[in-house]
């Protein structure tokens, strides 16, 4: 792939950085034990033929509820899951997402309690997807997990190799060298229009160093593996038999039975007070204050998993899904009406960087913050190029049902 740019880093920095309801329905749905009893290994569902669990208006504050419903979540319309169940026998690691046809996509969140700034287009409009059943890996492939993958394949990721002159003709002989994008927070507060305050291309960085040279994941084995860029994640998934999720997949699985909802969770970033996922807290880029327990990445399962029994399916770290990314991809799949299994546009087009090709990321990090990035609502969309990865993007694969 060839790059115009005449300085290595930005292209490395092409990722994803982005400008960051029915109540009464009588639908088959779902509905999911919440019990708070249940332990956190798995959840309980208890019948795939039952009322819904909640609707998109539950739980909202009474300003929130209206600024959310003229925002787009109007047109949510109830799930309508798939009368099948899953195989005798449930690969390890993994849970039974039923599929079935759902409204894929995300409100305006400006004004939104916790909802940002930015009204991010792309996730509009609001449209209805029909999906086949299929597995999804309770939670995204950990450092342990990519190291068994490489050790069994001898595996070199992008990021441990040394960029190209044919790939970056234009840049400095003492930028190819191999390495990878790292948060680097600036020691205090800056403007946040221009993130290379926060980003560097470090020499050396890659799952196995993820700080750079001398890093080490020892210790951090449960960690989600990063620096992972999208053919990395497709040759894992291969090797282990399964694939990476199309955007609508994942969409319908972060949901977790529920309609509409704001959050994987439901419609409060902090229900009764506490954190659901790993995201940045304090002052953006400079101070994580950790008042979710954690600065920079988590280890998998730390909170509490969504309807479906998946974790951290928003916050800790992006994820890699299928599809090419374009902004008007929604605007052509609401023309078909309900659109099944859908795959993704043919090919890329990011209006702000042209010649970029991205594919969609997924779920937000521990990055993800309202102050600048809030995209671990649900049905909102990240985009990265291809063969860049960072220490907050990773994935999780999904498995199609024999």
């Amino acid at each position: 792939m060839k790059q115009s740019s005449s300085f290595l880093f930005i292209p490395f920095l092409s990722i994803f950085f982005l400008a960051c309801n029915n109540e009464n329905s009588k639908k088959e749905s779902i509905e999911v034990n919440t019990d708070s009893n249940v332990t956190t290994d798995s959840v309980a569902v208890k019948d795939w033929r039952v009322s819904n669990a909640i609707s998109c208006t539950k739980e909202m504050l009474p300003g929130d509820s209206v600024l959310y419903m003229n925002g787009g979540a109007k047109e949510f319309q109830p799930t309508i899951f798939n009368d099948v169940k899953p195989g005798s026998t449930i690969p390890k690691g993994m849970v039974f997402i039923p599929g079935g046809e759902f409204s894929m996509g995300a409100p305006n969140p400006v004004g939104i309690k916790d909802g940002g700034k930015a009204a991010m287009e792309d996730c509009r409009p609001i449209h209805r997807v029909k999906l086949d059943p299929f597995y999804m890996d309770e939670h995204e492939v950990t450092n342990a997990e990519f190291a068994a993958f490489v050790k069994s394949t001898k595996y070199v990721t992008v990021a441990e190799q040394a960029p190209t002159r044919e790939e970056f003709p234009d840049a400095m002989p003492d930028m190819l060298v191999a390495g990878s994008v790292v948060f680097s927070p600036p020691s205090q507060p800056v403007n946040l229009d221009n993130f290379l305050q926060w980003w560097s291309y470090v020499k050396h960085a890659n799952w196995r160093q993820p700080l750079g040279e001398g890093s080490s994941i020892k210790g951090k084995e449960n960690n989600p593996v990063v620096h992972i860029a999208w053919e990395d994640a497709v040759a894992y998934a291969k090797w282990a038999g399964k694939r990476l999720p199309t955007e609508a997949e994942w969409e319908f699985a972060a949901r977790g039975g529920l309609t509409g909802n704001m959050y994987a969770w439901g419609n409060q970033f902090k229900p009764n007070g506490k954190y659901m996922g790993n995201t940045f807290q304090g002052t953006f880029p400079s101070n994580d204050s950790k008042a979710d327990g954690f600065a920079g990445i988590a280890p998998v399962k730390q909170f509490q998993p969504n309807g479906f029994g998946l974790y951290d399916m928003a916050g800790n770290v992006w994820e890699w899904c299928e599809d090419w990314f374009t902004e008007d991809y929604y605007t052509n799949l609401k023309s078909q009406g309900v659109a099944k299994n859908p795959k993704g546009p043919a090919k890329s087009h990011d209006p702000s960087e042209p010649g970029v090709p991205k594919k969609v990321h997924r779920g937000g990090s521990f990055l993800c913050t309202d102050q600048y990035c809030t995209r671990y609502m649900m049905g909102t969309r990240g985009k990265g190029d291809w063969r860049t990865g960072t220490n907050h993007v990773g994935f999780r694969c999904v498995k199609d049902l024999k």
